[in-house]
């Protein structure tokens, strides 16, 4: 199983859809293994944001991350970078296909909702920047056996 994290961006907290874009995650089978609520500072979103130093939008995006409440989620399933980068959409809310998250709300080239770690090295770095030791739930859904076949041992 992999592991990947998911900010819902002060743009969807003040939109309140903090709840409907949850839903989707785990009406898709991934399984959430830590959530908190928290206003990142400047110094956490320079860290998280460090690739995009000296680009264009790097300084609007540290004020945009910092403006207000973020949720942070570690989410967990089988291909779980992939499963949440596709349900995301493009970057771009009009460019985003209909049925995205992005496709669905974003109609914003700078407020886009969502971040998704784009590989399974980059959410381990992103999970120990935003979550604590103790913070993850590992756990087993009751239903887990329904949502991949473990019949020959491995996750299919």
């Amino acid at each position: 199983m992999e592991r990947t994290l998911v900010i819902l961006k002060p743009d969807a907290v003040q939109r309140g859809l903090v709840g409907r874009l949850l839903d989707r995650f785990e009406a898709k089978g991934l399984k959430i293994l830590g959530m908190k609520m928290a206003r990142v500072d400047a110094a956490t979103a320079s860290r998280h944001y460090a690739p995009h130093q000296g680009k264009a939008f790097y300084e609007p995006l540290i004020r945009f991350m910092t403006s207000g409440p973020s949720v942070f989620v570690v989410l967990e399933g089988k291909g779980a970078v992939a499963v949440v980068r596709a349900m995301l959409g493009a970057t771009f809310g009009p460019d985003a296909a209909p049925g995205t998250i992005r496709g669905d709300f974003g109609v914003s080239n700078r407020f886009n909702l969502v971040h998704g770690s784009d590989s399974s090295e980059a959410a381990a770095k992103e999970i120990g920047l935003f979550f604590g030791e103790g913070e993850l739930a590992d756990w087993e859904p009751a239903d887990w056996n329904w949502r991949y076949d473990f019949s020959t041992g491995e996750c299919v």
